[in-house]
């Protein structure tokens, strides 16, 4: 049985490198970029609102399969700064702002492999996004026909833009968003 556990950004970074093993292992980065993940994964702890569930397999003596977190967008956060002003420059400063200037910015969902699949992810989007004051969240998928992207247009989010390919990336994304309360 897979149980949920909310932790704090000091928990969370207690557990990095199982997560960053998690992250490993469901998402094949290439290894010179995992000490950079890391020291990302570090910094969103210190972001404000910081939220992070774990999901943890009792039959496997509370080992954690999986991992979600997010905290509250503000200007200076890179990831923030570019995919809203690309937001803006798409689709004007009104709807960068209504999507953007009070959204809980999902950073990371990863299950371990074995136990994708059984709604796990789902649960954890729920509860991160469970109670939050913010209007919106936001995040940020591959765009491609992935399992990802089925999970979150399933819960709600709506594509803000396809094609989206980071500064000094080459994959496309897709910045996605939805209401809060989920429904």
């Amino acid at each position: 049985m897979i149980q949920l556990r909310r932790v704090g950004p000091d928990q969370f970074t207690a557990a990095l490198e199982t997560v960053l093993a998690i992250y490993t292992v469901a998402m094949r980065p290439p290894s010179d970029q995992l000490a950079g993940r890391m020291a990302i994964m570090r910094n969103h702890a210190t972001y404000p609102h910081f939220v992070c569930m774990l999901a943890e397999s009792s039959e496997q003596e509370n080992q954690i399969v999986g991992f979600a977190y997010g905290f509250h967008g503000v200007p200076g956060q890179w990831w923030h700064d570019v995919v809203r002003h690309a937001l803006q420059d798409r689709a004007g400063p009104r709807t960068s702002e209504e999507w953007f200037g009070d959204a809980l910015e999902i950073a990371e969902i990863h299950v371990h492999p074995d136990h994708q699949g059984k709604g796990v992810g789902r649960r954890m989007i729920h509860a991160i996004c469970e109670g939050r004051p913010e209007r919106t969240a936001v995040l940020s998928t591959h765009d491609a026909p992935t399992a990802a992207r089925h999970l979150y247009r399933d819960i709600g989010f709506v594509d803000l833009m396809t094609e989206f390919v980071f500064p000094g990336g080459y994959e496309n994304y897709v910045i996605a968003g939805t209401k809060l309360p989920l429904p």
